[in-house]
């Protein structure tokens, strides 16, 4: 990859190895799990796991945001910011469902610019930043070409499934895929394995930098539920919700959803 922040990418290459080497440690579905104040899981491998990332991510003068760290507000005063999930999909991770994932995201004056994201069930791995596009386990890949919601395959959260929201599209012309991990589920529409994904309920944006970076990487489209682009490093990190799809989706699906859906009032509901 040829791109201004190569080194950057470095750091992620390199961290996203020493998180391999953390997971190697422990086995998903025999994991013991503790649970935060809003009922979300933590386990010993998100501690972990954290501590490594910022070993390898974090220099001087950066800023950091991350499920698993005190927030350090002096990251507003930062041009560069890292924005983190050590473990995205810990439900997943508790359970043994290979839908897991590392997410590392580089923010620069609120774009999310580069990004890196890992499955290690899977053995699938997610690498890139806007000047460059993405690799897919090594490989160049680009977003969905679709241009109709007719047979678009789009991954939902398992949480929402689940809990009904998603009742109103099981008619609808989409594909719905179940699944967790909502970082896990941006990469898969980055690298064009998902034609696209969206969130009815609000997340941090320690879930979502990382694959936003990616799918606007590889030529996607990202906003929030109210249309607007995607900005990271914000004080309150709560977001509305987020969309993800390929170039040519965007508008027919951000129509679909606005006859469906209206943008919920920010809550601390983030699960999946």
């Amino acid at each position: 990859m040829t791109s201004r922040y190569t080194e950057i990418l470095d750091r992620i290459t390199a961290a996203l190895a020493a998180a391999g080497e953390v997971f190697s440690r422990f086995t998903p579905g025999a994991i013991d799990a503790e649970f935060k104040v809003g009922h979300d899981p933590v386990t010993e491998a998100d501690r972990a796991l954290d501590v490594v990332l910022r070993q390898n991510l974090l220099r001087d003068g950066e800023g950091w945001l991350s499920e698993e760290s005190a927030d350090d507000l002096s990251r507003l005063t930062k041009s560069r910011v890292w924005v983190v999930d050590p473990l995205d999909g810990t439900r997943e991770f508790v359970k043994g469902i290979p839908e897991f994932c590392v997410s590392i995201g580089f923010v620069e004056e609120g774009k999310a610019v580069a990004g890196g994201i890992c499955n290690p069930a899977t053995g699938e791995t997610f690498i890139g930043a806007v000047d460059a596009g993405v690799r897919y386990n090594g490989e160049p890949a680009r977003a969905s070409s679709r241009a109709s919601l007719d047979g678009a395959v789009v991954l939902a959260s398992r949480s929402e499934v689940k809990r009904g929201e998603w009742k109103q599209f099981e008619k609808g012309p989409m594909q719905v895929k179940a699944m967790g991990s909502v970082a896990y589920k941006l990469a898969l529409v980055s690298a064009g394995r998902a034609d696209a994904t969206f969130t009815l309920t609000p997340k941090h944006e320690w879930d979502v930098a990382a694959g936003a970076a990616l799918v606007l990487s590889a030529g996607g489209c990202v906003t929030t539920l109210e249309n607007t682009a995607f900005r990271a490093n914000n004080r309150n990190p709560l977001l509305s919700g987020l969309i993800a799809c390929g170039p040519n989706l965007q508008r027919e699906l951000l129509g679909h959803l606005a006859s469906h859906i209206q943008p919920k009032s920010l809550r601390s509901d983030t699960r999946g």
